[in-house]
């Protein structure tokens, strides 16, 4: 299994959670899943300068199903319609694999 830590900066609740909703039934069809999820109001030390007010784990079955969920044309869509002006910045904290 291969696990994604995320920290984002969501900057419109609403059209994010617009997104989780459309792009959820795509993740599931890769049988990827979210682990963890948090919003958070305080960073204490970070080594990117992006801003951080969320952060969240993202699991697949293998790194060939994420690959294949990423480049999916309907995510790519959603993404575009909804990710795009609801997130400042992206921050790959750390990507792993899980037995």
């Amino acid at each position: 299994m291969i696990e994604i830590l995320v920290g984002l900066e969501v900057t419109n609740d609403q059209q994010y959670t617009q997104y989780r909703e459309a792009m959820t039934p795509i993740l599931h069809s890769t049988g990827g899943s979210f682990g963890y999820d948090f919003k958070i109001s305080e960073v204490l030390k970070s080594l990117t300068k992006n801003k951080i007010n969320r952060v969240f784990t993202i699991n697949f079955p293998s790194e060939e199903k994420m690959d294949s969920f990423f480049s999916d044309q309907k995510y790519l869509a959603i993404k575009e319609k909804f990710f795009v002006n609801a997130v400042a910045s992206t921050t790959i904290i750390s990507t792993y694999s899980r037995t």
